[in-house]
């Protein structure tokens, strides 16, 4: 009973293979595909498709939807292998994009051709290539473990083409634009905190978790051990993602001094605060002394102290962190030097992300060499004749 072929009327065949019993109800499960053509084509038909059941390349279609399974891959499976934060990021995503479009779907059923049009709607929606990007490789990722566990023959997701990402412009404020944004910050309380992003080019969620205990004032040095991280409105501090992202960074005397104020600053307003206090010991903490929320303090804050600098309406907080790599890069700072005090896994990292100041480096490196050879290259342009003698060994 592996496999049958029945003749449904003039050169059409239906090709059966038998799949075993369902489990929940005990009833038998066949595949069927209809063949027009010969007896020999269907008997062909046959025979490959139970060397694809023998081989695993066949396997029992299932009921589950595909919301049903995603929620079971992020409880049995993403559950263990990543970050409370991300993962719900994980299911955000997927209960927000996913699951009104193609939820009900079976998972058996899903057709790479569904899942791009799902794409084509998202984008259509306004949803960014970046966002439509990432909901593609949770997808992907989720599917290749129902594929191991025999749900699914293959991925359908190998056969769908994700949105490509416009290469966004780096923004990076230029030595004058820097000291312009320090002084329209005098005016704003957190202060010392964009000194200390465009300093040290810390990543905020990385400045937001700093606790008094992580400063060093007598040397002057800032230690990076964790992350402020946001999974809907509940707030948590996470270990960096690599090894690297643990570093120590010296501080100038003049952030010292003015993280040494803003302490005293931060006493006071926990004395006014009183028993409504939550001692975190943040550096940078909010009127009750919790984390401060990363949207509030970039709409009611950095927005204003940007725009008082006459910065332009797309500069982000983050690109103080590029700002900060920049223009050590074009003061000549080595760049593992550079890929040090700003975590990256590796200096090839940085210099691919980076990459737009090389262009300006190699000038200088070139303009350096010239003056280093001064005359003597001089000499080597040639003769009266405008000849010149190759050079052997």
């Amino acid at each position: 009973m592996a496999g049958q072929i029945r003749k449904r009327g003039d050169r059409t065949w239906l090709v059966r293979v038998y799949l075993g019993r369902d489990p929940t109800n005990g009833s038998r499960k066949w595949l069927s595909r209809t063949v027009h053509g010969t007896r020999k084509d269907a008997e062909a038909l046959l025979h490959r498709l139970l060397r694809e059941k023998d081989l695993g390349a066949i396997t029992r279609p299932s009921t589950v939807t595909l919301g049903e399974y995603l929620e079971r891959w992020l409880d049995d499976v993403a559950r263990h292998r990543v970050r409370p934060s991300t993962l719900h990021s994980y299911r955000e995503q997927l209960r927000r994009w996913v699951y009104p479009l193609l939820g009900r779907r079976r998972l058996c059923d899903l057709a790479p051709v569904e899942v791009q049009d799902l794409y084509r709607r998202l984008l259509e929606r306004g949803l960014a290539p970046a966002s439509v990007r990432r909901v593609h490789a949770r997808l992907k990722t989720a599917l290749r473990q129902a594929v191991r566990w025999g749900l699914i023959p293959a991925n359908p997701l190998d056969r769908v083409d994700p949105p490509r990402i416009p290469r966004r412009e780096m923004r990076a404020l230029s030595p004058e634009q820097a000291r312009r944004f320090l002084e329209a910050a005098r005016q704003d309380r957190f202060a010392p905190l964009w000194w200390l992003l465009l300093e040290t080019g810390l990543r905020p969620a990385e400045a937001l978790a700093l606790r008094w205990e992580d400063v060093d004032l007598e040397r002057g040095v800032v230690y990076v051990v964790r992350s402020l991280t946001w999974a809907g409105r509940e707030w948590r501090f996470e270990e960096p993602k690599t090894p690297k992202a643990r570093r120590s960074i010296l501080l100038s005397p003049g952030l010292t001094g003015a993280l040494r104020a803003h302490r005293r600053a931060v006493l006071e307003q926990r004395m006014r605060a009183g028993p409504l206090w939550q001692d975190l010991d943040l550096v940078f903490p909010s009127a009750a002394g919790t984390p401060l929320d990363l949207k509030n303090l970039r709409d009611r804050h950095f927005r204003a102290v940007a725009e008082r600098a006459g910065l332009p309406r797309d500069f982000r907080m983050y690109d103080l962190r590029h700002t900060a790599a920049t223009l050590l890069l074009l003061a000549g700072e080595h760049p593992k030097v550079v890929a040090e005090r700003l975590g990256h896994a590796t200096v090839h990292m940085t210099l691919d992300t980076y990459s737009h100041v090389l262009p300006t480096l190699q000038r200088r490196a070139t303009e350096r060499m010239a003056r280093l050879l001064g005359a003597a290259g001089d000499g080597l342009t040639g003769d009266s004749d405008g000849s010149t003698e190759p050079v052997h060994g």
